[in-house]
C-alpha cells in the first residue's frame, strides 16, 4: 500500500481467544473442584505412562537411576502440559453434564 492510497475500512475485529492458562482458570472458577482432579486425574496418568514406558526400555538397577527415571517422566509429563490442559478444557463441561445426569437418575421421584 502506498502512503497516497486510503486505508481501506477496516475489518471487523474479531476478539482474541484468551490464552490456555486465562481458559483453565476460567474454567477452574467455573466448575471448582472437578477441574482440578481432572486436571490431576490427567496428569498422573501421563506421568504413570511415561514411567511404564521409559521403564520398558530402561533397565534400572540402583535408586539413583529410579530417581533418573522418574525425573525423565516428570519432564516428559511437563512437555505435555499444553495437551493435558486442552484435554482438561474438553473433558470437565462433559463430565460435568455427566454427573448431573446420574445425579438427576439417582434421586426417586416424588
Amino acid at each position: 500500500m502506498s502512503p497516497t492510497t486510503p486505508p481501506s475500512p477496516a475489518e471487523p475485529s474479531v476478539p482474541a481467544k484468551p490464552r490456555l492458562g486465562a481458559r483453565l482458570k476460567t474454567l477452574l472458577d467455573e466448575y471448582g473442584a472437578l477441574a482440578m482432579v481432572i486436571y490431576f486425574v490427567l496428569f498422573g496418568v501421563v506421568l504413570a505412562g511415561f514411567c511404564l514406558a521409559i521403564a520398558a526400555g530402561v533397565h534400572v538397577r540402583s535408586g539413583a537411576g529410579g530417581a533418573g527415571l522418574v525425573g525423565a517422566a516428570w519432564l516428559a509429563t511437563k512437555l505435555t502440559q499444553p495437551l493435558r490442559i486442552v484435554a482438561t478444557l474438553a473433558l470437565v463441561p462433559v463430565v460435568a453434564r455427566l454427573r448431573n445426569w446420574l445425579r438427576a437418575r439417582r434421586r426417586p421421584l416424588p
